[in-house]
C-alpha cells in the first residue's frame, strides 16, 4: 500500500477531531469516539484493524537503514512523521521499557531499533542523539515522500 493511500495519521486524526496543540481539551469525552469520528471513512473499528495490521507488519531493518515513523503509530516526540533517523542498531534481543505504570503508552513496550536523529530543542539544538524504539512503528524513509 502507498503512502498517499493510507487513511489518516494519528495526528491528522486528532486535528480532526479538535484535539490539537492549539486547541488541548481533555481527552475525557462524554460523547462517544464514534461519534468524534464520524466523518471518517469507516468505522472505529476498521481503523482500529488497520492500525493493528500496519503495527504488525514486519520491516527487515539493518544499520545504516533510514526510517521514519509508520502513519498513526508514532508514541514519541522525535523523530516527528516524515523525519528520518538512521538505524544504529537492530536489537535480537528486544528491551522492555522499563516504564512501571501500566496506564503508560510505554509499559513493557519492546524497543528492537536504536535510531540515531539530530535532537531538535534546546539545548543541545543539532547534536546527533540515539534513542531506543518499538520497530514495529517504523518503515523505511523514502526521501520523496516526506
Amino acid at each position: 500500500m502507498s503512502r498517499q493511500d493510507r487513511s489518516l495519521s494519528s495526528r491528522e486524526l486528532l486535528n480532526r477531531i479538535g484535539l490539537n496543540e492549539e486547541t488541548p481539551h481533555s481527552l475525557i469525552q462524554d460523547e462517544s469516539l464514534d461519534d468524534l469520528l464520524g466523518d471518517l471513512e469507516g468505522d472505529l473499528g476498521s481503523v482500529l484493524r488497520e492500525r493493528y495490521a500496519l503495527l504488525n507488519q514486519q520491516h527487515p531493518f539493518k544499520p545504516g537503514d533510514l526510517v521514519c515513523w509508520k502513519p498513526g503509530l508514532r508514541n514519541r516526540r522525535v523523530p516527528a512523521y516524515g523525519a528520518p533517523a538512521v538505524v544504529l542498531e537492530v536489537l535480537d534481543q528486544p528491551i522492555t521499557d522499563g516504564e512501571t505504570e501500566s496506564g503508560s503508552t510505554y509499559f513493557r513496550e519492546p524497543l528492537s531499533l536504536v535510531l540515531g536523529l539530530f535532537w531538535d530543542r534546546e539545548p543541545g539544538r543539532g547534536d546527533f542523539v540515539a534513542f531506543h524504539f518499538d520497530g514495529r512503528r517504523f518503515e523505511a524513509w523514502e526521501s520523496g515522500l516526506a
